[in-house]
């Protein structure tokens, strides 16, 4: 079965000057399990929360891919390995339904009594 997948990995910050060559082996690796990339972003050079294999920094690169669910096993296992790969995160694409943003969820009142503001006063001024 073919699922969508989000991608994010985390390369080595020294790549910065030709990350095409990092991101490309990501993409071959991807291939060689019979998948597809359908969107890559780079996100650029980050600060790291805390060090992760004694850098302090990474470059985000975003993929979009397509992989059969037998397949995404044999894909960590050898993204893991990669060397200019410091950490990923593959996870499932959910599709996330919106509301139609003409339209309108909520339907004006059509009663003016509730426009009017309450006034408690005189319940709490008859208890006396």
């Amino acid at each position: 079965m073919r699922k969508a997948y989000e991608l994010v990995a985390l390369l080595h910050p020294d790549l910065e000057i030709d990350v095409d060559a990092p991101v490309a082996k990501v993409e071959a690796l991807v291939a060689a399990v019979g998948g597809k990339v359908t969107k890559r972003d780079n996100w650029g050079k980050k600060r790291l929360a805390y060090r992760i294999k004694r850098q302090d920094f990474a470059i985000y690169i975003y993929f979009e891919l397509d992989l059969e669910t037998e397949k995404v096993r044999e894909f960590e296992n050898t993204i893991l390995i990669t060397e200019e790969v410091l950490r990923h995160m593959l996870v499932i694409k959910e599709e996330v339904d919106r509301p139609d943003r003409d339209k309108k969820s909520v339907k004006p009142a059509d009663d003016k009594e509730t426009d009017k503001p309450t006034n408690d006063v005189d319940d709490i001024e008859g208890d006396k």
